[in-house]
């Protein structure tokens, strides 16, 4: 995915990082054939996510080993040869709404970089509420002032520079069922804990559920998850049961260590 003579270069590259994404990764890329180039990391898939990305366009590079998503967008990062990085992931597409002001805004940049409002669908409905609108990240940034931190989960882009939004929205379909939700929330709290845990932290049980009880308060009235119908109410329920995995996990992870150095 190049610029082609007949129009201007943007100075865009769109990074992005794969592992089996087959079924979602041709809509991601047809949504960004504006930018200069389009590289994808992939950790080798076993489906044909790297074909189809090459089919597409995309510089399709491969990495074996996984260091978490910090780091591996920061591999995909020193890939990208464009003054400025739009930081995408398979399941999120760019507008066509948002890829003119994304056009119109590197034409004259105000900003070091720019945040996007997301809007996520769950189980075939746009979500509003519930804590997951406005979801604004920073994706648009100029590659020599930012970088990825080196979290396991929940990354995010560490800019130097003065940071805009963009008014357009950028579609996200992070679940294609709640089945997908279930995997990725035990898959998450797995390692929110073991980060929990390296930092010294601890929980008890009354801690425990306080901290479920509140997510499920905080997600549903706080964040109006009501206004969200059931969708809503499915989405404060397993963030409260995300909560309550993370901190159980961290109470075993540390009870596991006091038992080993008690031998």
């Amino acid at each position: 995915m190049e610029a082609s003579a007949s129009r201007q270069s943007l100075g865009l590259s769109v990074i992005i990082i794969t592992k089996n994404e087959a079924t979602r990764i041709a809509d991601c890329l047809a949504s960004v054939c504006f930018a200069d180039e389009v590289i994808v990391l992939d950790g080798f898939s076993t489906d044909d996510t790297a074909s189809v990305a090459r089919a597409m366009g995309a510089q399709v590079h491969q990495v074996a080993d996984w260091s978490g998503f910090g780091l591996q967008k920061n591999r995909v990062l020193a890939l990208a040869t464009q003054p400025w990085v739009l930081s995408l992931d398979a399941d999120e597409r760019v507008t066509p709404e948002l890829q003119a002001e994304i056009i119109q805004t590197l034409s004259d940049p105000a900003y070091d970089g720019y945040r996007l409002a997301r809007l996520s669908e769950f189980c075939g409905k746009k979500i509003h509420h519930s804590g997951w609108w406005p979801d604004y990240v920073l994706r648009l940034f100029r590659r020599e002032l930012g970088a990825f931190d080196d979290v396991p989960v929940h990354e995010q882009v560490v800019l130097t520079g003065r940071v805009g939004k963009l008014k357009a929205c950028l579609l996200h379909f992070p679940f294609e069922n709640l089945d997908a939700l279930v995997v990725k929330i035990n898959r998450y709290s797995g390692e929110a804990a073991k980060m929990m845990a390296a930092q010294g932290k601890r929980i008890g049980v009354l801690g425990l559920i306080g901290h479920s009880v509140w997510t499920f308060i905080r997600i549903y009235l706080l964040k109006r998850g009501f206004l969200d119908g059931r969708h809503g109410f499915v989405l404060a329920v397993t963030a409260a049961s995300g909560s309550f995995l993370r901190y159980s996990k961290l109470m075993f992870l540390n009870e596991a260590r006091e038992q080993k150095k008690s031998k």
